[in-house]
């Protein structure tokens, strides 16, 4: 059995952290307490965007959602826990992922968090949509830069769909409404960097 914490003790954690009821924090979201109480137990899974609603709504970084908790998180643009020679190393088997609504993972690729920036994989399986609720098109905070690994990937974009097959990347500021999903057959990797303001 794993000793890992879960997503949403994590999410939890980072929450009482940064000082915010479950009350305030639903207020922002948009949805119940009961919901974010649910997200917090494990009872519902979070979207990916929920997931970035909620990291946006905490003023934290997506990284760190990575982080047990407990673990302070500092505002974007802090500083890191790095040491002086600011060298961070984690192995594969270090990184554990995060599973979302529809079976999407992400995980974490920066060995430590690093203010300002998100470097994670996500891995989309057939079918799979970062949506909300009837929501179809999205956006947060900062800029984003994609590239996929393997499969395909769809990003539908406001006024444009773009079909991104492995090699394939795209650079798109985060307040552009999108949403990503596998339109294909196979499982899609893909690499994320989020830089933030």
């Amino acid at each position: 059995m794993s000793s890992e914490p879960s997503l949403g003790a994590r999410l939890r954690g980072l929450r009482v952290a940064r000082g915010v009821s479950a009350r305030s924090l639903a207020a922002t979201l948009g949805i119940s307490a009961s919901a974010v109480s649910q997200i917090e137990r494990d009872v519902m899974r979070p979207s990916v965007v929920r997931l970035l609603a909620i990291t946006d709504a905490l003023g934290v970084s997506l990284s760190d959602v990575f982080e047990p908790p407990g673990a302070v998180a500092a505002p974007r643009g802090g500083t890191t826990g790095l040491d002086q020679a600011g060298i961070a190393v984690t192995r594969g088997w270090e990184a554990s992922p995060v599973t979302l609504d529809g079976g999407v993972t992400f995980r974490r690729l920066s060995p430590n968090p690093t203010r300002g920036l998100d470097f994670f994989e996500s891995i989309y399986p057939p079918g799979a949509t970062a949506t909300l609720g009837d929501i179809e098109l999205f956006k947060h905070e900062g800029y984003e830069i994609g590239n996929v690994v393997a499969g395909e990937l769809t990003v539908e974009l406001a006024d444009d769909e773009v079909v991104l097959a492995a090699g394939d990347s795209i650079s798109y500021p985060c307040s552009v409404p999108h949403r990503i999903r596998n339109a294909g057959v196979r499982p899609a990797v893909a690499t994320w960097l989020i830089v933030h303001p």
